[in-house]
């Protein structure tokens, strides 16, 4: 027989959501009467956290069991039946042919044949691991009701809206066709039980906090309400967002956070926490404190502006030995979440080999990622270019740079027959476009002769032509009162023949912190340097390379 399978959208066909308000608790528009049956709350549900609802209390706290008996590897789930007539909505879906492996949380439905129909306890708050601590069932007292609510319930409606009751009343059995219905219900889901009634009658519902909301998208999940739950992630993304909302959103059960419905929102939750801190180093601090989730969203962002990859890798290995002080615990992070937000190939070789030897992660998957970076560093731009095409839609940008506030070169060094370096360095149009009037950019240290060093691209003013022109500069950085002798040569690549061509060299006597170069490196001025045909962009890729050598 072909069974027709609700959608949840409320539809008339047209494509627009019904409005059957106008029959919501009446006896003329309905075929079956609910109770709700209204029991006290677990003890253990009491929350002191100012502004947190019960509900997303327990929410967070079921989410934090689960990982941790994940962490125990004990995976299976542990289901106690009173009697022979137990249902749960995974049985439903078996005989719908609907079983879906992801849902972790599905609502427990209790039937047990009785004078006035069918009694239902949505097991909302009793879980898997509740009942093996106490080695009984007993979220529910139903011979002790704080009260019972009766409603007058039209099925055709609730089966439109709702997969749980649809199956509840199409699954062929005897039950399916009882006229009264009985649920019972905690305390603190009885107000977002009622809205999520409300909204399958009338597509609205009271509820505007962000906690309450929240508590009407949890039970909407648990009868599988999937408008109510796209509803609700809408709701939320118009409220004002914090940190502490979004850090909310995004530690909902993970059979809420994959729902199709609510991505809009954890995507902009992690939006919002990338925004808010993106400048890393100015809320330092505060990133730190972060949880998981949160650490998550602000690295996975491409506009981080923080100095270097290299200081990337520093910052989470500081906040996870602030967060996981266990090594195995860490070690374990590490591997599942924090490796892939480090970007290693834009990382400099040096502190490469410091990830050889760090023993926070497992070290054939530091050999792993380094020898990655490593390959491909050695690679041509082109081929750099198309391996990190490849890899355009990934959710891991690895080779994607971020907003350095030192930009990232290739180095070459040699020690015969003399200690000398070639470094390239590659800037866009729009950095050097930001440089204007008088802004500079730095490139990533680089060492010679166990000294530092460093370019510079300035916006400079030509004294002598009075405009203002592009230039290039090479530091040394301060390292106690020694001076060090090199020969030095700047080039850049030139269009048509697109072969670097020298543009200045010259040799000098560093001293800490002092650097030399050239005011005017292209001979023009700044607006012909940046046109759209200059010479010295190549597909909108300035290409500068600076040699240097020890003068012996």
């Amino acid at each position: 027989m072909d069974t027709h399978i609700c959608s949840g959208r409320g539809s008339n066909g047209s494509g627009t959501q019904s409005d059957y308000g106008f029959a919501f608790d009446d006896s003329n528009f309905s075929d079956r009467v609910l109770m709700i049956e209204v029991v006290p709350d677990l003890p253990e549900l009491k929350t002191e956290e100012e502004g947190l609802s019960l509900v997303v209390d327990w929410a967070r706290k079921r989410k934090r069991r689960r990982e941790e008996i994940n962490r125990r590897g004990n995976d299976a789930d542990v289901v106690v039946q009173r009697d022979e007539q137990v249902v749960n909505c995974t049985a439903l879906e078996m005989e719908d042919g609907l079983a879906d492996d992801e849902r972790e949380e599905e609502a427990v439905v209790m039937l047990e044949e009785s004078p006035s129909g069918i009694v239902m306890t949505t097991n909302l708050f009793g879980d898997d691991e509740e009942s093996e601590n106490d080695g009984s069932f007993t979220d529910m007292d139903s011979s002790n009701p704080l009260r019972v609510r009766t409603l007058h319930i039209s099925s055709p409606i609730l089966a439109a809206k709702s997969r749980f009751f649809y199956k509840l009343f199409s699954n062929g059995m005897k039950e399916s066709e009882q006229r009264n219905i009985t649920i019972q219900i905690h305390a603190s889901e009885e107000a977002a039980l009622m809205d999520l009634l409300n909204f399958m009658y009338s597509n609205t519902f009271q509820a505007t906090t962000p906690t309450a909301v929240l508590d009407v998208m949890m039970v909407a999940d648990k009868f599988e309400v999937a408008s109510c739950m796209k509803y609700c992630s809408h709701l939320l993304r118009n409220l004002r967002m914090t940190t502490e909302s979004a850090l909310l959103y995004l530690d909902l059960p993970f059979n809420i956070l994959v729902a199709d419905e609510v991505q809009p929102l954890t995507d902009a939750a992690k939006q919002f926490l990338a925004q808010r801190f993106k400048d890393i180093t100015k809320f330092q601090e505060d990133v730190l404190s972060l949880p998981l989730s949160g650490i998550e969203a602000v690295l996975s962002s491409d506009n981080l502006q923080i100095a270097s990859e290299d200081a990337v890798f520093d910052f989470v290995l500081k906040w996870a030995r602030m967060h996981y002080p266990k090594f195995e615990e860490r070690r374990e992070v590490w591997s599942s979440h924090l490796l892939h937000l480090i970007r290693f190939p834009c990382m400099t070789c040096r502190k490469l080999k410091k990830v050889m030897t760090c023993n926070d992660f497992d070290p054939k998957l530091a050999s792993k990622l380094v020898f990655e970076a490593l390959f491909y560093k050695a690679e041509a731009p082109y081929r750099q270019r198309s391996i990190a095409a490849e890899e355009g839609n990934a959710l891991y940008h690895r080779y994607v740079e971020r907003a350095y506030k030192y930009r990232p070169i290739k180095a070459l060094e040699f020690e015969t027959p003399h200690q000398q370096c070639v470094i390239y360095l590659d800037l866009k149009r729009d950095e050097c476009a930001s440089l204007f009037p008088a802004g500079r950019v730095y490139s990533q240290a680089f060492h010679l002769g166990g000294q530092g060093f460093f370019l510079s691209a300035h916006c400079n003013m030509d004294h002598q032509s009075a405009f203002h022109c592009f230039g290039l500069f090479l530091g040394m950085q301060e390292k106690g009162s020694v001076s060090f002798a090199v020969d030095y040569e700047f080039a850049a690549r030139i269009s048509p023949g697109e072969e670097y061509v020298s543009k200045y060299k010259g040799d000098y006597t560093f001293t800490s912190g002092k650097a030399v170069g050239y005011r005017n490196l292209f001979g023009v001025a700044w607006t012909p340097f940046l046109s759209e045909d200059s010479l010295f962009f190549i597909n909108g890729i300035l290409h500068l390379r600076a040699e240097l050598r020890v003068r012996e």
